[in-house]
């Protein structure tokens, strides 16, 4: 399966922070906000991925991350000249997909939890369908919402709707069957001018193929759409990390206990940012 990572987009809404560079590059906790969605793909198994993003801002990204390989993946990137909806990430990536299964992961969410890594790595072996993931929220219609019956099944998801028909949002997370750039394609523009990625899962729903999991409460899913819950994501991050001394979305780490690289790549990584407490974990772990 192979991976995308939409990290596009103005975040108009973190003015004047993002008025010179991408979200997805700001600092969540100690790292750059963007190693935590990679870190999320790492763990479920998936090492080519697919970086999309600005044209202004794609540079930073290949500077940033390079070919992968410092991580154990192979990262390709490619241009979104206009942000036109998340729907737009499976055309764009169509020949990079090339009929494979794949995910598509947005470059603003944080996620934590135990057995998070094995919900990722069941749905990786995916062949038909879509698994997408649920979570509850207290402010549900900023989000795509799933509706239920009183049978407890799923009868649609609705875009950012006025009056959420629940309190179960659609983390950005979706897992989809190699025909999904063709789904995409169909899709028609919203009122908002977006090829909304609601419609994909809809698409799936209508053929009784999407599953719709719910995270368990342990599972913690942050995004960063606002300054309030960027400055969240930041405190959780860098709590869970002084509370235990371990690091969370550490690309090498997985990497490492995942046998994709040696000890010695990561205390060479840990060599170039040693004078930071990152860079120290990565010499210690390749000391070790």
């Amino acid at each position: 399966m192979k991976g995308i990572l939409l990290a596009g987009g103005s975040a108009t809404r973190l003015y004047p922070a993002t008025q010179v560079i991408s979200k997805q590059l700001l600092p969540v906790g100690d790292k750059p906000m963007v190693y935590y969605p990679l870190s999320v793909l790492l763990q479920a198994g998936i090492r080519e991925v697919l970086v999309i993003s600005t044209p202004r801002d794609l540079p930073l990204y290949q500077e940033l991350l390079g070919n992968g390989s410092q991580f154990g993946m192979k990262l390709s990137y490619m241009e979104q000249p206009k942000p036109e909806g998340l729907a737009q990430a499976f055309i764009l990536g169509e020949a990079f997909l090339a009929g494979e299964p794949c995910c598509l992961i947005l470059g603003d969410n944080v996620f934590y939890g135990q057995g998070l890594a094995e919900e990722m790595q069941k749905a990786t072996l995916l062949t038909k369908g879509g698994v997408v993931f649920g979570y509850r929220v207290s402010d549900p219609e900023r989000y795509g919402v799933v509706e239920f019956n009183k049978a407890g099944k799923v009868v649609s998801i609705e875009e950012k709707p006025d009056k959420p028909k629940s309190h179960f949002a659609i983390v950005g997370i979706y897992f989809f069957d190699g025909g999904v750039a063709n789904v995409a394609k169909k899709v028609k523009p919203s009122a908002r001018g977006e090829l909304e990625i609601t419609e994909v899962q809809n698409h799936y729903l209508r053929q009784g193929t999407l599953r719709v999991h719910l995270l368990e409460r342990g599972v913690a899913w942050l995004d960063t759409g606002t300054y309030e819950s960027w400055l969240d994501a930041s405190n959780f991050i860098m709590t869970l990390q002084k509370r235990q001394g371990l690091q969370v979305g550490c690309l090498e780490e997985i990497a490492f206990e995942k046998g994709y690289i040696s000890a010695e790549q990561v205390h060479a990584q840990g060599q170039k940012i040693g004078k930071t407490a990152y860079g120290k974990y990565l010499i210690e772990l390749g000391s070790e």
